[in-house]
């Protein structure tokens, strides 16, 4: 088991500028590690096995090369990898025995071969079943519970859900451009509405992430502002994951297409960290991490790996 704590003697006290979440249970074991999110910043990793997943294209959609960069993401540092077989974005049907076939077996390899946090991205009760079993320990929900029976599946289980925001169906357009009066508000009406959904079907609070769903049916605008206000979604009391890896508003703020978007992803990960949230979902795992560490050391959670400048 991997425990990450604070560093005694260091002085972790944020400056102005910084929010520090009032979390419910922030010493959470997720799987075979333990994080302390009081004094932690988690980087989740993205492996994809699908052939048109709108950021590698396909990249790791073959059997092998999926358990290839899963593992690699572990061993570059990922607190946690989470594993997707059908994308968010609209498209054809995949049948749930067809989404099962491609998670299952990544997930299985991967908790054979390290201890790494496991989640599986899926809107499928019985995908996530399927996952649990194989040994992931995070269900990654990007509809936030839109199929009522997922609640039951993590409630009989001992995995943690990640209740995300969006609005549309599963896979489906939404018959206009989204609008809100008030997006962070609406989104924190959600997410509060899903949780006591959660916790009425017997999840505990400590087995609740929330996620309020980075670009998920919202234009640029609606996710700059979310990721302005991301205290009110802190304030919940539940971690709060960051889902920002090059996604269309980054491209959109920048003028960069698909591919030039690390420098804006690692900037929007490390002001929602200093913003509260505690898990931030990346594709590029090996900048993430260093970003995140640094973020520790400058709050004063983690001691630098030497300090001989100047000495």
């Amino acid at each position: 088991m991997t425990t990450e704590r604070a560093v005694p003697g260091l002085q972790g006290v944020p400056g102005p500028g910084w929010v520090v979440p009032d979390l419910r249970d922030p010493v959470r074991t997720i799987g075979r590690r333990t994080f302390d999110f009081d004094h932690r910043v988690a980087v989740m990793a993205i492996v994809n096995r699908t052939p048109d997943s709108f950021h590698d294209r396909g990249a790791t959609f073959e059997l092998d090369r999926a358990v290839e960069a899963a593992v690699r993401a572990a061993e570059q540092g990922a607190d946690w990898v989470d594993i997707g077989g059908v994308k968010f974005a609209p498209g054809p049907e995949l049948p749930a025995v067809d989404e099962i076939d491609r998670v299952v077996p990544v997930v299985r390899q991967l908790a054979q071969e390290s201890d790494v946090t496991i989640s599986v991205d899926t809107f499928r009760p019985e995908v996530a079943a399927a996952a649990i079993e194989a040994g992931a320990s995070v269900v990654n929900d990007t509809t936030g519970l839109s199929d009522p029976r997922m609640a039951s599946v993590v409630a009989d289980s001992d995995a943690t859900i990640v209740i995300t925001h969006s609005t549309a169906p599963p896979r489906q357009r939404l018959p206009e451009p989204p609008r809100y009066d008030d997006v962070t508000g609406a989104i924190v009406g959600f997410l509060r509405e899903r949780v006591d959904r959660a916790l009425a079907a017997g999840i505990p609070d400590a087995r609740i992430i929330v996620d309020p769903g980075h670009d998920l049916n919202k234009n640029t605008v609606h996710t700059l502002e979310l990721t302005r206000r991301l205290p009110e979604v802190v304030a919940l009391g539940y971690p709060v994951l960051a889902a920002v890896s090059n996604k269309d508003f980054v491209g959109e703020s920048l003028g960069r297409p698909r591919g030039e978007r690390l420098a804006g992803s690692l900037a929007v990960a490390t002001v929602s960290a200093m913003l509260g949230a505690r898990i931030v979902r990346m594709h590029d795992v090996v900048e993430s991490v260093d970003a995140m560490r640094m973020v520790e050391a400058t709050l004063g959670w983690r001691a630098p790996v030497e300090a001989v400048h100047n000495t």
